[in-house]
């Protein structure tokens, strides 16, 4: 599970939470390859599953909640370093471009108020990388 989660002070004694559960990026990329680096930009699409609840802020207590699924656009750009046969070294950037949407909160089953909320994601990423495997060779 992703933890990404934002906190925005309602009206009152109240705080939208806010929570992505999960997301996936559908993308493409096109880079350029010199001595043993990488540079590439990537874009796409993306999905989010969010989870927004209001809670009082003392407390804590879930006022009500609301969940929904959101595509919107991906774009992004990386750097990869080859540091050995196999072993790389990667950073890359993303930001999600998602959907406003209205949203209908509930409360013990019935709907409770009505809510617009608005969603972008910046995601940074660094990895270690190694190949399996190495170039096939045909003998005959």
């Amino acid at each position: 599970m992703i933890n990404i989660v934002k906190w925005r002070l309602k009206s009152g004694d109240a705080v939208e939470h806010a929570h992505v559960r999960s997301f996936g990026l559908f993308t493409g990329q096109l880079g350029y390859a010199w001595n043993n680096t990488l540079l590439y930009v990537k874009g796409g699409a993306a999905v989010t599953d969010n989870h927004f609840e209001h809670r009082f802020t003392g407390t804590s207590t879930v006022i009500d909640s609301a969940s929904d699924t959101r595509w919107g656009g991906a774009i992004g750009a990386g750097l990869e370093f080859g540091l050995a046969p196999n072993w790389s070294l990667g950073v890359e950037y993303d930001h999600l471009f998602m959907q406003d949407r209205s949203l209908t909160f509930t409360a013990f089953g019935a709907p409770s108020t009505l809510d617009n909320t608005s969603q972008n994601l910046d995601l940074v990423t660094a990895r270690v990388t190694y190949r399996f495997g190495g170039p096939a060779v045909t003998r005959y």
